[in-house]
């Protein structure tokens, strides 16, 4: 009998993480309109006595043909969750696809940065002529050491190489 009540008791926890999370992740990650950067008090852990200021910093790389940018400056409590968008748009008249790879400033921020979502965990094909809104939604982590009193988070995109799969070049030798 015990048993079954520990096991009702931890899904009961386990269901109420889930709409918390859940919740919360809507919330977090939802539409804000044109805004480029929200922040939202995530965490009680948030150092409310410390500020660090997120620079933001976009690049393109191979002659890429696109237009990237992001928000410029964004003053954060450590532990709070941070929402920005960077915006793409593709120049061209051919659809490409490009990989972003983040570098952070001091290369020390790069263990204290906590993303929970971002646009560089996968390749972006843009559409001739597209424009994509691209979110980065991220933590500074409170033990961020106190000498580190800014933060700059760096994308540069590389045009992705187009290759095929093991079971498109299959179905060409046909």
């Amino acid at each position: 009998m015990t048993k079954t009540i520990r096991r009702r008791n931890l899904v009961l926890r386990l269901a109420a993480l889930a709409a918390v999370m859940c919740g919360f992740g809507c919330g977090a990650t939802g539409n804000k309109g044109s805004q480029t950067a929200d922040v939202v008090s995530a965490n009680a852990r948030a150092d409310v006595h410390r500020t660090v200021l997120i620079q933001f910093n976009s690049n393109l790389r191979d002659g890429l043909p696109w237009k990237f940018h992001a928000a410029r400056t964004v003053e954060v409590h450590p532990g709070q969750l941070v929402r920005v968008s960077y915006d793409a748009r593709n120049d061209s008249d051919r659809s490409i696809s490009g990989r972003a790879v983040a570098t952070y400033t001091p290369a020390v921020a790069a263990a204290y940065m906590r993303k929970l979502e971002c646009f560089c965990t996968s390749i972006q094909t843009l559409a001739p002529h597209e424009v994509r809104r691209m979110p980065v939604v991220f933590m500074i982590d409170p033990s961020l050491p106190s000498d580190v009193p800014v933060v700059t988070l760096s994308y540069t995109f590389f045009e992705a190489p187009r290759r095929q799969g093991w079971w498109s070049r299959a179905i060409a030798r046909r």
